[in-house]
């Protein structure tokens, strides 16, 4: 059995635990420095890195700026060290370990539950013989286990950043003017899950509608009357002329 300490216990260590112990691998601690020291079903939480036993894997959940200098203070050397980022390169691990990518491409929170058999996990190590335990230990959580170069990941990453957060930003502003206009946002809802569901079936470009496709100016010009926001309207008129410059 795969044994691994998990260091940092933000909304993507959180999951990583939650997920991994109903699964046949042993989550030997959690590290996090505001963590009270406990224990759990056999997995100690700790909040000193000088607590750390030996593990198979060392997965670090934590801020991106912070993984060199957190990854070069741990007190030991040569052992498999892999960080969850989706943009940090390979190297940005101190050289002191064997360094390696764990990279769960999904949006988290702690409160929302995921299904891990259909996220895919991009893996990446620095020695070829680090490979097969990081591929196994995705196989435990996912159907979806890709190797993949930091360059490609950082590419895919970004890919990311278009698809889920800034779309979830333009949820977040529609729901703001709603709530303005003591419109129910929630009426929106199933627009937002068929948007999303139909890309299971056919290809962005394929799936896009709407007054900017049609190049239908009369009702743009109506809806950036109702705008008061002028940044709002900025975002309005780019997404528009970005959406007419595919058609």
């Amino acid at each position: 059995m795969i044994s691994i300490a998990i260091l940092g216990f933000g909304n993507v260590g959180h999951h990583l635990y939650r997920a991994f112990r109903k699964r046949p691998v042993k989550v030997l601690q959690v590290f996090s420095p505001s963590l009270k020291v406990s224990e759990e079903a056999g997995t100690q939480f700790i909040n000193d890195v000088s607590q750390l036993e030996k593990a198979d894997i060392y997965i670090v959940a934590i801020k991106d700026n912070a993984i060199p200098s957190f990854t070069d203070s741990l007190p030991f050397e040569n052992r498999l060290v892999v960080h969850t980022s989706g943009t940090s390169a390979l190297n940005s691990i101190s050289e002191k370990q064997r360094r390696g990518v764990f990279y769960p491409l999904q949006t988290f929170s702690k409160e929302a539950e995921v299904n891990w058999k259909t996220i895919p996990i991009c893996i990446e190590s620095e020695h070829k013989e680090d490979l097969p335990l990081l591929q196994e230990l995705g196989n435990i959580l996912s159907e979806n286990v890709v190797e993949i170069s930091t360059e490609k990941r950082q590419e895919l990453h970004l890919g990311a950043v278009w698809v889920n957060n800034f779309s979830n930003h333009l949820f977040h502003l529609a729901e703001d003017f709603l709530k303005e206009a003591h419109v129910d946002f929630n009426l929106l809802r199933p627009l937002i899950m068929e948007t999303a569901r139909k890309l299971e079936a056919m290809s962005p470009s394929e799936a896009q509608t709407g007054p900017a496709k049609r190049h239908d100016t009369q009702t743009m010009e109506a809806h950036l009357k109702l705008l008061k926001d002028p940044k709002h309207k900025e975002i309005y008129k780019l997404l528009s002329k970005s959406i007419q410059s595919k058609f």
